[in-house]
């Protein structure tokens, strides 16, 4: 079919990016329905191809995927037009929703309803990890490997990169079978992707060069530690989550623990990529460091180095999406670092439930340990009530999120 106007790919990623919902996979089922079933823009080999692709990247694979959906209707512009699209609505409103926590987050109110909120956290980050680990952990080898990620970085502390680096080099290792005789030719020859390279990778550092050159230290601090974030965010942001945790509460101090989770409940709520989280913490801290204006200028900077990059490696990539799927080492690296964030993922879900559940929780040479005297039953029974209706009941994330929220304020209204 002839590519389709500009109009109308403005018209159906708007649609998709102020109802992208519910996480990746609802996300990239919206997409699916309105790219190949309802509009008839890919063909079912070529999207799952381009999400195969996808996954294999850092950073949110459903932008990922409709700026890739973009490119291949109508090239560049038509790419921007979808990741753009698929990110800004919901950047907007954590914008909103960041200052507001910023200014009134104190409330003893707005404290109570995110206890019910960060229950539901703890839920959330649950069915993620059993959602991944039955499509990742197909034998005893990706079971051990999920395993010993877990302990390097819940009990030993390895940093995250190292572990995604290992499981990568695993899987790569230990692949099978032969690459497909048939690789076609890439679309653009070297000198276009180098230069594309160079343009994206300009538009990169131009911001944290600014920063840089402008003697704001915290500026460039934000700025590349996020650049370093966007650059190892595999298996998407509940993975990464653990690391940016630690980095930003407990190395550099710009969070608390509760802002922390506090951030995840909301990005929850809002529409596109989870990893708009960056986005609320940057703001925080920005914040925290020099008032409201800092607060954005550090928001709109964090997002500009954790989406920019989605553009450089799509743009750099997509005309090379058959030749990378017919070599069966790299999907052996990807269903390496698959396993390995299962373990992530599992750290993540049990440093967020003691965080939760109790009031103290100090870090030792072996993991974090809690205050055995600081357990919070009301705060164990919102868990099992948000775990009851995400994974018993099935309801929507965004339900669950407003249904504990209430319940914890109704909570803290009458007694």
């Amino acid at each position: 079919m002839s590519a389709p106007p500009l109009s109308e790919i403005f018209r159906s990623f708007l649609r998709i990016g102020l109802l992208s919902f519910g996480g990746p996979a609802a996300q990239i089922s919206m997409m699916h329905a309105e790219l190949v079933e309802r509009r008839g823009w890919l063909e079912e080999r070529q999207f799952l191809g381009a999400l195969s692709f996808c996954m294999l990247l850092p950073g949110p694979e459903a932008m990922q995927l409709a700026t890739y959906a973009g490119w291949r209707l109508r090239g560049v512009p038509g790419g921007l037009i979808a990741g753009l699209l698929f990110v800004v609505p919901g950047a907007l409103v954590i914008l909103a929703l960041g200052l507001g926590y910023a200014l009134y987050g104190g409330v003893p109110l707005v404290q109570a309803l995110f206890v019910g909120i960060k229950a539901a956290v703890v839920a959330i980050v649950l069915q993620a990890l059993l959602n991944l680990a039955r499509k990742s952990l197909q034998d005893r080898a990706s079971w051990g490997l999920a395993g010993l990620a877990f302990v390097a970085m819940f009990v030993l502390s390895v940093p995250f990169p190292i572990i995604i680096a290992a499981a990568a080099l695993w899987g790569y290792l230990s692949a099978r079978g032969e690459a497909e005789t048939a690789i076609p030719a890439p679309a653009v020859p070297l000198r276009g992707t180098l230069m594309t390279v160079a343009t994206w990778g300009a538009l990169w550092a131009a911001p944290v060069l600014v920063a840089w050159a402008a003697g704001a230290t915290f500026l460039t601090d934000l700025a590349l530690f996020f650049s370093k974030l966007a650059v190892v965010t595999f298996g998407g942001a509940y993975a990464v989550l653990a690391y940016m945790t630690e980095t930003v509460v407990v190395t550099k101090g710009w969070l608390s623990t509760a802002q922390m989770i506090d951030a995840l409940g909301l990005a929850e709520t809002t529409p596109g990529p989870l990893i708009l989280v960056t986005e609320f913490v940057g703001l925080l801290a920005g914040y925290a460091q020099g008032g409201v204006g800092m607060a954005v200028l550090a928001a709109l900077l964090t997002l500009w180095v954790t989406f920019t990059p989605c553009f450089l490696w799509i743009f750099t990539g997509a005309p090379y999406i058959e030749q990378i799927l017919a070599r069966p080492r790299l999907k052996g690296a990807l269903a390496g670092i698959s396993a390995a964030v299962v373990g992530v993922i599992l750290n993540l879900s049990v440093w967020f439930a003691l965080h939760v559940l109790f009031g103290r929780v100090r870090e030792t040479a072996f993991g974090p340990v809690p205050d055995w005297g600081t357990f919070s039953p009301l705060s164990l029974g919102f868990v099992l009530l948000a775990a009851a209706l995400l994974l018993g009941a099935r309801l929507s994330m965004v339900r669950v999120l407003a249904l504990l929220a209430v319940l914890a304020g109704a909570w803290h209204l009458l007694i």
